[in-house]
């Protein structure tokens, strides 16, 4: 590792302009067609927003062609899914019994919901609650708010913390995106309107589902499950304004993609080249917090193939992308050297339930 050089450079006095990416946004709301997108058999649905809706579904909004706002929204079964409780770990059953013997609703949401259904071991479990944040601290034991941008509530199980969110939070960290490209739905119920706000928030499609393991219900408002099966990461809303939004999404598209296998949407793609700068913005505790996912949870070689590939590399590690040119390294290269095969070594003894620490690069 000493001979390679691993580092991080960071130029905190560059300020690049970010308004391109917001720029860029007019000139791509139309992406490929989702029309081939695979067909969920009608055995797995439970209702939808089509024609002659049960009382309670949910109508498709005005948005922009192609994204979340004009996808079929479905209720889906998860034991048709192949989801079963089983698959859901002791502390964040703890956790979901006891907001639910509260009268709160309480549903599984995010990457854990991702993976479960594409058969992976999820790095965590997060859950999030109609109950306020405050309640939960009042109710269940062993549980602090912890955040202030971004509040969350950790609950304390055992040796594990379980992380907690709020619909109520969620409401109230609304942007100017979200309001701009989603409007709200016509004829829903309060329920089904919660749920979908808070999935029209969220990064990428596949992570916004949402499961109720009591009612054996997989919630889709964004498209999550045609991207799934077509591996696809894609933004929830435009890309260059979801980038623009949040920097770290850059890198977390990065880190999904090469987890999971996934291509990327065309409008994603552009927009990770287009706003690459832009992560030089990024918090540097952040920054490393989000380099330490890529790397010690078992894809650092493909992830680090896809920050070369979309010139991000010598933004974030100049030595290793020094030592890539080197080589003769081409953007698309399937190749391997010395460095890909050390971080491909050390995936093999890795995964997302055993990472290793992160001071091994990060000192």
């Amino acid at each position: 590792m000493a001979n390679i050089g691993f580092a991080y450079k960071g130029i905190s006095s560059f300020r690049p302009p970010f308004a391109v990416c917001l720029h860029k946004a007019q000139h791509t709301l139309t992406v490929e067609s989702v029309s081939d997108a695979a067909v969920i058999p009608s055995s797995q649905l439970i209702r939808s927003n089509s024609s002659g809706q049960p009382a309670g579904s949910v109508p498709s909004s005005p948005a922009v062609h192609g994204y979340a706002g004009t996808f079929e929204w479905k209720a889906l079964n998860s034991k048709n899914l192949g989801l079963s409780t089983s698959m859901i770990n002791e502390e964040t059953w703890t956790v979901l019994k006891n907001l639910r013997k509260k009268g709160y609703e309480a549903y599984l949401v995010g990457g854990c919901v991702r993976d479960l259904l594409l058969k992976k071991t999820p790095k965590d479990f997060d859950i999030i609650t109609s109950a306020d944040l405050r309640e939960i601290t009042k109710k269940i034991s062993r549980s602090r708010i912890v955040g202030r941008r971004f509040p969350i509530c950790h609950v304390h199980v055992k040796e594990s913390i379980v992380e907690v969110s709020s619909f109520s939070t969620s409401e109230r960290k609304g942007t100017n995106a979200f309001k701009e490209f989603t409007n709200r739905p016509h004829g829903c119920n309060d329920r089904d309107y919660a749920r979908w706000k808070n999935c029209m928030r969220r990064d990428f499609t596949i992570n916004g589902l949402m499961y109720d393991p009591y009612e054996n219900v997989v919630y889709d408002y964004a498209g999550g499950m045609e991207d799934l099966k077509m591996a696809k990461v894609r933004t929830v809303i435009p890309a260059h304004v979801s980038f623009a939004e949040d920097h770290a999404r850059i890198l977390r598209a990065i880190r999904i993609a090469a987890r999971l296998n996934f291509q990327f949407s065309r409008d994603t793609a552009c927009a990770i080249q287009d706003c690459s700068l832009s992560i030089l913005r990024i918090e540097k505790q952040r920054l490393m917090m989000e380099m330490n996912y890529m790397l010690a949870f078992g894809s650092a070689e493909a992830s680090l193939r896809l920050l070369w590939r979309f010139g991000l590399l010598e933004i974030l590690l100049p030595i290793q992308a020094a030592y890539l040119v080197s080589q003769g390294f081409r953007r698309r290269d399937k190749r391997s050297n010395m460095l890909l095969v050390l971080f491909a070594k050390l995936d093999n003894l890795l995964a997302p339930n055993r990472p290793c620490n992160g001071s091994l690069w990060s000192s």
